[in-house]
């Protein structure tokens, strides 16, 4: 992000020399910063709310019942990790946090995840093809619940806060399903060569997938149902159905640990007060990003932009001033969430630019972040495919956002 940032700042100081507008870069430096602030501390509340509410959910079960659920379909996923290897424990609770919006779970079990899977290659300091498998899992941004999006669209006075869920479901789905295609087949390609992995549970391997039977991924079917199935309720429906989603949600949720004998309260509030750090701890991120934006605006940089793509991504069904997110999520997630939120603030939430924002920032990941991270966690340097399988990823989670967008909203 660092190269990004300075990139961002001295293209508006050439634009503003080529265009006269210092002073307006300058303010747009210090509406920028001002903003940040108002945005972060505005979210307080939204992102207290929904951390509170996951945290209910988590106490009453809900991260070890998805990790039942998504268990069955890792074990066929990833035929080079033994079942009871400690590398597929640590990458079903990675998933199923990622998937309940638990960002902060999910990132200790995914360091854990490729920790073991590093013990599984006899060619240390080389990618096998689990580890840019499971990679490029996380950089698709599979989540169910795009809480800090909805809390965002709910700041900016939308009409309808939820209705984005649906076509992040769609753009999340879309994404994980390429990410998953292009690493399997990139990896039988000869200049990816794959390293060599320990072989001796093979057998292991074959018995507990033939023990569990086409029937273990009957749950996960009917769960996928059930998703598709409430798509389609608002796609009928339209508005009226959207609407209940963040009711239900809420209901529902608390309902789970009340049920489970979960101390609703207290741990709602505990969860809470994690919303709460996070949410001051966001700021310093988001006057760097906000500031470096409005440097560009004011000095005319971005209409420029706009002027020369929109014809290209207009085709596509996605405004110019959509694309900047499109270009910087797969690097950033705090300034991806910094241009959504200018964006959402300029444009209004319920416009079509707000809408294709919120939804494109919920359903990919920063795939150059946690590829830097999880690798650099076990001395990866030879990453082999995992960059374009992240990367497809991110581009079919754009063109599926702004494809659901149209249909669905």
């Amino acid at each position: 992000m660092n190269a990004v940032f300075f990139a961002i700042v001295m293209l508006s100081f050439v634009f503003a020399l080529i265009n006269g507008t210092p002073a307006a870069v300058g303010q747009g430096a210090l509406d920028g910063a001002k903003s940040s602030v108002d945005l972060a501390i505005g979210l307080v509340g939204y992102i207290a709310l929904f951390l509170g509410l996951l945290k209910v959910v988590e106490e009453a079960g809900g991260l070890r019942f998805m990790a039942r659920i998504i268990r069955p379909l890792l074990v066929r996923l990833f035929p080079d990790v033994p079942p009871d290897h400690p590398a597929m424990g640590a990458m079903v609770m990675n998933i199923a946090a990622n998937a309940l919006g638990l960002g902060n779970a999910a990132t200790p079990f995914g360091l854990k995840a490729m920790k073991e899977l590093a013990t599984l290659s006899r060619e240390k300091g080389t990618a096998t093809n689990a580890m840019v498998l499971f990679l490029a899992i996380n950089t698709s941004g599979l989540a169910l619940l795009p809480t800090g999006m909805i809390g965002l669209r709910a700041l900016k006075d939308s009409a309808d806060p939820a209705a984005i869920f649906p076509p992040t479901l769609v753009a999340t789905a879309c994404s994980t399903v390429v990410g998953i295609l292009v690493a399997k087949l990139l990896s039988r390609a000869s200049w990816f060569a794959a390293p060599q992995v320990q072989r001796e549970a093979d057998a292991a391997v074959a018995a507990a997938t033939e023990a569990e039977g086409a029937g273990s991924l009957l749950p996960l079917a009917l769960f996928g149902l059930v998703m598709a199935a409430m798509v389609m309720v608002v796609y009928v429906h339209g508005e009226v159905a959207s609407a209940w989603i963040l009711p239900v949600l809420i209901a529902g949720m608390l309902t789970v640990g009340f049920v489970r004998r979960v101390k609703v309260y207290e741990v709602f509030v505990a969860g809470a007060k994690e919303g709460f750090e996070l949410a001051v701890m966001i700021i310093p991120y988001l006057v760097a990003i906000l500031a470096a934006v409005g440097m560009f605006r004011g000095s005319g940089g971005l209409d420029w932009l706009m002027e020369k793509l929109g014809p290209i991504t207009s085709m596509l069904g996605m405004p110019a001033e959509v694309l900047p997110i499109a270009l910087i999520r797969p690097l950033s997630g705090s300034g991806a969430f910094g241009v959504t939120a200018e964006l959402v603030d300029t444009h209004g939430p319920d416009t079509l630019i707000g809408q294709l924002a919120t939804t494109m920032n919920g359903s990919t990941d920063t795939t150059f972040y946690v590829l830097a991270v999880y690798f650099g966690s076990v001395g990866i340097s030879r990453i082999r495919h995992a960059v374009p399988a992240g990367l497809a990823a991110d581009f079919t989670g754009v063109l599926a956002a702004v494809a659901a967008v149209h249909i669905l909203l």
